[in-house]
């Protein structure tokens, strides 16, 4: 594995500056030492075409091509909202839901439209998040998270990114984009998938 200033350095395969910042403030958290990347910081590395049918193909297929094309160790997130009434949509077409390059206000609309005739339970929806990490060598780690809550009738909040406007956690009774950082770090699919990522580490690490 590659260290630079005494730290690992791991390129997160997302351009997103909003899921970067999120994921380095947890991983370093967790991990201590670890220096997270962007692939702003590898204008080679062009669109990744994520043509997996699950979170899991698609994650997997980011972090290879990144790590193959970098030389480091890479993390890919694929992470996504699963709806039951909408038989599981928008999943893993989540941030291409109303378009290919939607914007998020974009997909919150016509997930409001799609859920116009739900009430009640039938509103349930889950985030998930897949990580995986890939290693110079061939050594991959793949783990998953989740997070319950409710779509709302209404977008609330100014934090966050994506769905949070409209994903509404029971326990807490706020959407998740108006939970403060810490909040959202201790209940997000994203922070429990790095949980299970830190505690699988070192054994991946080797």
């Amino acid at each position: 594995m590659t260290y630079s200033n005494d730290k690992l350095s791991v390129v997160l395969a997302s351009r997103n500056k909003g899921k970067i910042r999120e994921i380095n403030v947890m991983l370093s958290s967790v991990l201590p030492g670890i220096s997270v990347k962007g692939l702003d910081e590898y204008p080679e590395i062009g669109h990744i075409q994520e043509t997996g049918s699950t979170f899991a193909e698609n994650a997997l297929i980011k972090a290879r091509t990144v790590c193959e094309k970098t030389g480091l160790v890479s993390l890919a997130d694929d992470s996504g909202l699963v709806v039951p009434a909408l038989n599981g949509q928008p999943g893993v077409h989540s941030a291409r839901f109303a378009g290919e390059k939607a914007t998020d206000e974009e997909n919150n609309a016509k997930l409001l439209k799609a859920m116009e005739k739900f009430a009640g339970n039938m509103r349930k929806a889950v985030f998930i998040c897949v990580l995986a990490a890939v290693a110079p060598g061939g050594r991959e780690l793949v783990v998953e998270g989740e997070w319950q809550g409710l779509i709302a009738l209404h977008p609330k909040g100014a934090n966050g990114f994506g769905y949070d406007p409209l994903f509404f956690d029971p326990e807490l009774k706020l959407h998740s984009a108006e939970m403060d950082p810490d909040q959202k770090n201790m209940r997000s699919h994203r922070a429990r998938a790095l949980k299970k990522l830190a505690a699988a580490w070192k054994e991946f690490a080797g």
